[in-house]
């Protein structure tokens, strides 16, 4: 039997096989809710042995798409609990995803009150999909002050702790694709000078410091990260090479140190192998790759050394049973690109199963 069906434990760690599903942005969680249609897409999809939510923002401030869930109010735990309940039912374990879109969003998709905010006021360049009026320029974000920040690692906190309420194995922190996180680590959107700003050390300072606290909050064995080394997604413009492998250096020994449960990187082109060879002799727990698997590669993949497990996005997101068609040698659906982020069943649940 391949490798990637069986089995796997490490750390205490149990999974019913090596494939994780990776989070989408799907955007069906009207008003911010998570709800029927949800459970639905997440429970067709529990072959996976972990899945990882859709990202989902801890505080109103972080909700910079539409339609995406949070996991700050009572009805929004409440309509999680129904997910959770459905995918514990088929034998997998799932991760909330907290992901705080920072100055990725726009006001018009903010609850009324709420601010956009940033590690600086630094606009994002490109444009952002509002319901109110299609494609709009992202929003001139507010600096965070030190409070701020501050009340934003608190969010965090209480958005963990919430997700165990609703049911949840545990919460990924979304540090990667150019959100809040990444954007405190990047120095070309990153211009403070306090304590988060300057030095490797300090742009690390707030996921550092997340990570640590949700830790002590909710359990280490609860929680996992998510890094995109020299990723540009976002509008994060590259900077300098050896600075970026300092960086993940100094993240990986964190997070080592907090004895998380998992990391979960985000691969792309740009990473050189001595990025990837740091992070694995860092990091003594378990370690996801995601970004572009076959089942094929995938299994080549748990081989090479440096990956525990193999998550899959587009191939879950199109079909289903994709676990079953694995084992059956079945080949998959196609993507329907036109229905990623729209409202509705139409390329959301209803995609062929065998």
């Amino acid at each position: 039997m391949k490798t990637i069906l069986t089995a796997y434990k490490k750390n205490g760690f149990a999974l019913k096989n090596h494939i994780v599903m990776a989070p989408m942005t799907r955007s069906r969680a009207i008003n911010n809710i998570p709800n029927d249609l949800m459970a639905t897409y997440y429970s067709q999809r529990a072959g996976a042995g972990l899945i990882i939510t859709e990202g989902t923002s801890p505080t109103p401030e972080g909700l910079g798409y539409p339609r995406i869930p949070g996991v700050y109010a009572d009805e929004q735990i409440d309509g999680w609990k129904k997910i959770t309940k459905r995918v514990h039912e088929a034998g997998s374990k799932i991760f909330l995803q907290l992901m705080h879109t920072g100055r990725i969003g726009h006001i018009d998709n903010l609850p009324e009150g709420s601010v956009l905010s940033g590690a600086s006021a630094i606009r994002a360049a490109g444009q952002i999909y509002t319901d109110t009026a299609g494609m709009q320029d992202h929003s001139e974000p507010t600096a965070l002050t030190t409070d701020g920040i501050k009340t934003i690692i608190e969010g965090y906190v209480k958005a963990a702790k919430n997700a165990i309420g609703a049911g949840f194995d545990g919460v990924e922190l979304h540090a990667a694709n150019g959100y809040l996180l990444e954007q405190f680590l990047n120095p070309n959107v990153n211009n403070r000078t306090d304590g988060y700003g300057g030095s490797i050390i300090n742009r690390a300072r707030l996921t550092v410091e997340v990570a640590e606290q949700v830790a002590a909050a909710i359990g280490k064995e609860k929680v996992g990260i998510r890094f995109s080394p020299f990723s540009t997604l976002g509008d994060l413009q590259a900077y300098d090479e050896a600075e970026v492998h300092e960086t993940y250096t100094h993240l990986t020994k964190a997070m080592d140190q907090f004895d998380i449960q998992y990391i979960h990187i985000s691969s792309n082109p740009g990473i050189p192998q001595k990025t990837f060879d740091i992070i694995r002799s860092n990091f003594s727990n378990t370690i996801i790759l995601c970004n572009g698997f076959t089942a094929e590669t995938a299994e080549d993949q748990l081989h090479k050394g440096f990956a525990d497990l193999v998550a899959f996005g587009r191939s879950f997101l199109a079909t289903p049973d994709f676990v079953t068609r694995i084992e059956k040698g079945h080949l998959l659906n196609q993507v329907d690109f036109a229905t990623l982020y729209t409202p509705g069943e139409k390329g959301y649940i209803d995609y062929p199963t065998l």
